[in-house]
């Protein structure tokens, strides 16, 4: 069996939406199944406006129609909205070609904080894109809710999970860093819809360690002086900064899941969130964080919480699940092949 995916989304960019598909498509080859993928390495490409990191292939349909007329592929997975997939999606409605896709940002609400696109427009935009999907996959049962409230046919939304993998995310060692505790951690890009000045601007003990980078970065840097900024980091780095830290903070309100959630609970670490989608499918409440309207409370609930449980709810995450998953759902006549060695 081959899959081809196509993704506007792949490295070196750092995001969650990359995190995912290179763990599914490596579970997917360890069980034998071929894959390839259409990312926009393989393009010319521009910067995206405001974020510099993210590559758009410019002008892509010809490359995109021959690529899949070249691929012998089984089944095709759309990822994303970008150049790329929109390529993909009119190629495969122009030769009646089924296709599966996903819903990973809040594309809607991005648009509307930074161009000032109106939402509405936008949806409209998304229904055409996924649509015509014989299943679109989506990160969280509210989510799934949300969208089916939105327009979107409830009949083809599939609740998808995310996964953690727990050989490189584990609570030992723990490492000291050299901040006053407690040590408030957060890991992920550093930009304005990740709603970090909520974070920030809280008056919390000990301090506040921020991983990653981004387009905000330099403003917050100079913003919040106290604030400690670690720059990106990978694999075991990660892990060993998740390990070292006493509570995570994901602010963000516009998530629709956020893996770093799970990889900070294998390493011992409970989340403090807002009650929103993302976090509200991802915590139980006192066991690997909590959720308060309040998020400084929430914080401080959150240093109270058990390592041991936030280690134990992650383990029963797992990227396998996902991937097959995504094979169960997968537009072709015999999915479950994909599943030999499962």
């Amino acid at each position: 069996m081959k899959m081809l995916l196509v993704t506007d989304a792949w490295k070196p960019q750092v995001n969650g939406v990359v995190r995912t598909w290179e763990q599914v498509t490596g579970e997917m080859r360890a069980r034998g199944i071929q894959v390839e993928i259409i990312h926009p390495g393989l393009f010319r490409s521009f910067s995206a406006p405001k974020y510099p990191e993210i590559k758009l292939a410019v002008l892509p349909g010809r490359k995109v129609r021959r690529m899949i007329r070249d691929s012998g592929f089984d089944a095709i997975h759309i990822a994303t909205e970008g150049p790329l997939g929109i390529a993909a999606v009119r190629h495969c409605r122009a030769k009646d070609i089924a296709y599966t896709t996903s819903y990973h940002t809040r594309f809607p609400e991005y648009m509307k904080s930074y161009f000032g696109l109106p939402i509405g427009v936008t949806d409209r935009f998304l229904r055409w894109f996924h649509g015509p999907a014989k299943a679109t996959l989506v990160p969280t049962k509210s989510m799934r809710e949300e969208l089916a409230g939105r327009g979107f046919n409830d009949d083809k939304l599939v609740t998808w999970c995310r996964g953690v993998d727990t050989t490189v995310f584990k609570p030992e060692p723990r490492v000291s860093i050299d901040l006053p505790r407690p040590i408030f951690a957060y890991a992920g890009r550093i930009a304005v819809e990740k709603n970090l000045e909520a974070f920030l601007s809280l008056e919390l003990p000990g301090s506040k360690m921020l991983i990653g980078d981004g387009p905000a970065r330099a403003g917050l840097e100079k913003k919040y002086p106290d604030t400690y900024f670690a720059g990106y980091q990978f694999g075991e780095d990660l892990a060993a900064s998740y390990a070292a830290a006493d509570v995570f903070v994901f602010p963000s309100l516009t998530d629709t899941f956020g893996v770093v959630m799970l990889e900070a609970n294998a390493c011992g670490l409970p989340v403090a969130a807002f009650p929103v989608t993302g976090p509200v499918d991802v915590v139980i409440e006192g066991r690997n964080g909590a959720l308060d309207e309040d998020l400084r409370a929430a914080a401080l609930k959150a240093l109270e919480i058990d390592r041991q449980g936030c280690i134990d709810h992650a383990r029963t995450m797992t990227w396998a699940r996902c991937a097959e998953m995504v094979l169960d759902n997968l537009a072709c006549d015999e999915p479950a092949l994909g599943l030999a060695g499962g």
